[in-house]
């Protein structure tokens, strides 16, 4: 059996009629500028979500870009986030000239760790910029309470997260700014770039509207230095159709990775050390982007799920503080070992919502078999 990591196009199939009525009424009215598109998706996704304000941007890269600009962080200035997270998160934070100042995660949740974030703080931390990695928050509440006792902002990246949910409220609702991604890939993705921003403060909403325009405030003129970071109005469009389906998809998605902790229990108590499926603490709702197990012997497992047809990704394998663009910060290996080694046995497996039950069988038969044995004869995963 193929099983492909993500198939885009059964979802496609499945909604194909309303994508093209869509695209058709966006070309047939020739609008495709922050059209009206553009504004009636920001209003479903503001009521969607329980915030006052959603801005429609070019990307969920130039999202957090534009949230850094808007509070006029740079030289000087550190932020303080995760170091095992799409590149993304920290170019941005380069981007304005800013530092980015990691913390490590917890291995069971994947996120920064929460209890570690007071102590990296200096008196030139700006902002801290929590990921909700793979579609679970990160632990909200001790981060806010660490940013308002210091007057920090925060900036959550929540491109994974579309619907994931802590305590109730939705990820990146809870913090000064919350940041989307419509990557194809991602639970509510679009046919190419697109992102959005939400915000509960007006100030900053209006900020945001000036920056996506090359920071013009009336046309023409110029307030501050902004970009084009504007959401093309198909993609909006696009992304407006497949908001009236996300609920119903991202339900899929969580009743797939039920199917697996069913289909897996047996392997995981009976090989401790080996294999370990992701968690999802109390008053948390995972979403599930990806379906990221640990794997003690990651490269020969993957090499034989992708003999068996199966397709795997590895997010990510080399942590952030490792990469050479950010040599310059002098942060050698060990530095962050819960990151590293989590970049080392991390692997994605196949959680869209078109997966079929024979597929998702065949895919933990496979990976159950594969992650099998005497504990004795593999290199045990880390403990923490």
């Amino acid at each position: 059996m193929n099983v492909p990591l993500l198939d885009l196009e059964a979802q496609y199939r499945s909604i194909q009629s309303e994508i093209l009525e869509a695209v058709h009424e966006v070309l047939a009215s020739q609008k495709f500028i922050l059209g009206p598109a553009v504004t009636n998706l920001e209003s479903r996704i503001a009521e969607a979500l329980g915030c006052r304000h959603a801005v429609g941007v070019s990307s969920g890269s130039d999202a957090l870009l534009m949230c850094l600009m808007a509070e006029g962080i740079g030289p000087g200035d550190e932020v303080i986030t995760t170091p095992f997270t799409f590149f993304a998160t920290v170019s941005a934070i380069l981007r304005v000239g800013a530092t980015p100042r990691f913390v490590d995660i917890c291995p069971t949740t994947f996120n920064i760790d929460a209890s570690r974030i007071a102590e990296a703080i200096t008196k030139r931390t700006r902002a801290i910029m929590p990921v909700h990695l793979f579609g679970l928050c990160a632990d909200m509440d001790a981060i806010m309470d660490c940013a308002r006792d210091r007057g920090i902002i925060v900036i959550e990246d929540a491109a994974q997260a579309f619907g994931a949910t802590y305590r109730g409220r939705h990820a990146g609702t809870i913090g000064d700014y919350g940041c989307y991604s419509f990557f194809p890939s991602k639970n509510l993705g679009g046919a190419g770039d697109g992102g959005m921003i939400v915000t509960n403060d007006d100030a900053k909403a209006d900020r945001l509207r000036i920056l996506r325009v090359q920071g013009a405030s009336p046309k023409y003129h110029h307030q501050i230095v902004g970009g084009n970071f504007r959401l093309d109005t198909i993609q909006a469009a696009i992304v407006g159709v497949k908001l009236r389906h996300v609920v119903a998809w991202t339900e899929q998605r969580r009743a797939n990775a039920a199917r697996y902790f069913d289909l897996l229990a047996e392997t995981t108590r009976r090989q401790t050390g080996l294999l370990s499926l992701p968690r999802e603490p109390l008053h948390r709702r995972h979403v599930y982007n990806q379906f990221v197990v640990r794997l003690a012997d990651r490269q020969r497992v993957r090499a034989g799920l992708s003999a068996a047809g199966i397709g795997t990704e590895i997010y990510y394998p080399v942590a952030a503080h490792l990469q050479p663009a950010v040599a310059s910060l002098g942060l050698a290996a060990g530095a962050f070992p819960v990151s590293e080694r989590c970049a080392q046995e991390c692997l994605a497996i196949p959680i869209y919502p078109e997966l079929p039950e024979s597929a998702l069988r065949a895919v933990a038969g496979a990976l159950a078999g594969l992650a099998g044995g005497d504990p004795s004869e593999g290199s045990p995963m880390a403990v923490w």
